[in-house]
């Protein structure tokens, strides 16, 4: 039985290199003319590799496709990502790849092989708490008016629609033929124009608004020939960069613990209107997602949160109105 691959490098002294290994890193490195270092990463690949047959028992040129499956699955038992997994499988295509060319083998046993796909984690977003300490947050005292109605605006905006940095950069002052976006302050609503080019209209809060009308009030101040809505104090449209550096130092002022970058607005926005709502379409039409598949992963943000409302709501969760037994904190 092949035995699984070590949890750490073997202390001894590496086997010799086989000599069809040695040829192909050559090949690699003299006629490929590859970076010394991705030739030492293929040299490193191919020892595991080697290791491996060994172990099996089997010459390298007699190497199978259920072989290499099986180690595959060894690696990901051992807890090796999906991307180092896909590094190496990459290392030992071309290999073989060199040497079906050569006439060595007569087929790829690496051919059409996948690594594992790594679990895609999680969007970082805030609580409810956090966001809104975000958004009150006043500045502290000797900062810029102007710049301070400008970062709450904004804040307000990105956490208030779910706007993403490049919808709200693009954002006009007013409605026209050539505006990307625009906010309409009458109907409370932000007009955007999202991936795809595809325009998409949203609700914008009371809070948003009044931050708005604020930043307004003062914009003029700064304000040139641009039509930008949000601009710097030299008048020309601000950056998603200049955004992002903006963010996170107002996140840190106001006393968050992580910084805050403007996509994690948007995954914030997304949780807790899903939290309230429990309406996965209408928070897929108001991030302007494609697909809902895209939305569904807002419903594993916050199990805790959901778990709270089964014990609240659920007639089963509750005998006369006590807390479920067995119910700790984390």
């Amino acid at each position: 039985m092949t035995q699984p691959l070590p949890a750490s490098e073997p202390s001894g002294p590496e086997p010799a290199p086989h000599p069809l290994v040695v040829r192909y890193l050559a090949h690699v490195r003299v006629e490929k003319r590859l970076a010394p270092r991705t030739v030492a990463l293929y040299t490193l690949d191919l020892e595991k590799l080697q290791a491996q047959a060994q172990r099996a028992g089997v010459v390298l040129t007699d190497v199978g496709h259920a072989q290499i499956r099986r180690w595959v699955a060894q690696m990901h038992g051992a807890g090796r990502s999906g991307r180092g997994i896909a590094l190496i499988l990459s290392g030992w295509r071309g290999f073989y790849t060199w040497l079906g060319r050569e006439g060595l083998v007569a087929s790829n046993p690496v051919q059409d092989l996948r690594a594992p796909k790594a679990a895609k984690p999680l969007p970082k977003a805030l609580s409810v708490d956090e966001a809104v300490q975000l958004a009150v947050f006043q500045g502290a005292a000797g900062d810029d008016p102007a710049l301070l109605a400008r970062d709450q605006c904004i804040t307000e905006l990105l956490y208030g629609c779910g706007l993403r940095i490049g919808e709200l950069t693009g954002l006009d002052v007013a409605a026209s033929s050539q505006a990307s976006g625009w906010i309409d302050l009458q109907a409370g609503e932000a007009h955007v124009l999202g991936k795809g080019s595809k325009r998409r209209s949203v609700p914008v809060g009371s809070k948003a608004l009044e931050a708005l009308q604020a930043w307004l009030a003062v914009r003029g101040g700064w304000a040139k020939d641009d039509a930008a809505l949000f601009i710097s104090q030299r008048g020309t449209r601000l950056t998603p960069q200049h955004i992002r550096v903006r963010l996170k130092q107002r996140s840190l002022q106001a006393g968050l613990a992580t910084p805050v970058h403007p996509h994690m607005l948007r995954h914030s926005f997304a949780s807790h209107v899903l939290q309230s709502s429990g309406d996965l379409r209408a928070v897929q039409e108001l991030l302007g997602h494609a697909n809902i598949t895209t939305t569904q992963v807002y419903t594993r943000l916050d199990f805790q949160h959901l778990a709270k409302v089964y014990d609240a709501s659920h007639p089963r969760a509750t005998v006369a109105g006590l807390k479920p037994a067995g119910k700790t904190k984390p």
